[in-house]
């Protein structure tokens, strides 16, 4: 087996699709189409042969999410309380030793974001790591070992939101994407839709 094959069969990765998408009207983001296919649909093709597994953290259209035959999990905690309570709702269920998080809101994700992350992860002995783009840390791209699941419980229950914050309880590492900056772009308005349909559509031509 080797090191990659290896890496693959340690992760769940983690489609978080539970926000409010309020920049958006309240649309959900992972169903807003992009080249005419919902964004989560990229999503899902670009990181489902990095890992093991692939679920998709959803609190509202559940049947919608769940047409594309993955476990679909709502947050543990009532009320839209970010990405780290739909983390903890799937480390609750994960039987991997690692959970991968991306956003649904950004279709181009790097073929190798997996392999980076675990890389960065296993070199610096860290409990975490982060995607970095070159400028700044895009923390919901994160890996981290499933053992920090009482830990994040539990900033959780004592009211914890900020995803900074709770990193910074743990070893952090950092894996630099600066080459591939444009995959981290997000959907926040309609307007953004142009934008990412221009990246995906340079990098198919590649």
């Amino acid at each position: 087996m080797s090191k990659e094959t290896h890496a693959r069969s340690l992760i769940t990765a983690l489609i978080l699709a539970g926000g409010k998408a309020q920049r958006m009207g309240g649309r959900d983001k992972g169903l807003v189409k992009i080249m005419e296919r919902p964004m989560i649909e990229h999503v899902i093709e670009a990181i489902r042969p990095q890992v093991s597994q692939v679920l998709i953290n959803a609190n509202r259209n559940q049947d919608k999410y769940a047409h594309y035959g993955l476990s679909v999990i709502a947050d543990r905690l009532e009320g839209f309380h970010g990405p780290l309570a739909g983390m903890a709702s799937a480390l609750d269920v994960i039987e991997t030793e690692y959970l991968l998080s991306l956003p649904c809101d950004s279709p181009h994700v790097p073929g190798c974001l997996a392999r980076r992350l675990y890389r960065a992860l296993a070199e610096e002995d860290a409990a975490l790591s982060v995607a970095h783009d070159g400028q700044r840390l895009q923390p919901v791209f994160c890996l981290l070992k499933a053992s920090l699941r009482d830990s994040m419980l539990g900033y959780l229950d004592d009211g914890g939101r900020k995803i900074d914050r709770w990193f910074a309880q743990h070893k952090m590492a950092t894996a630099d994407f600066s080459e591939q900056a444009e995959a981290f772009i997000n959907v926040n308005s309609l307007k953004d839709i142009a934008q990412i349909e221009a990246a995906l559509t340079a990098s198919a031509a590649r």
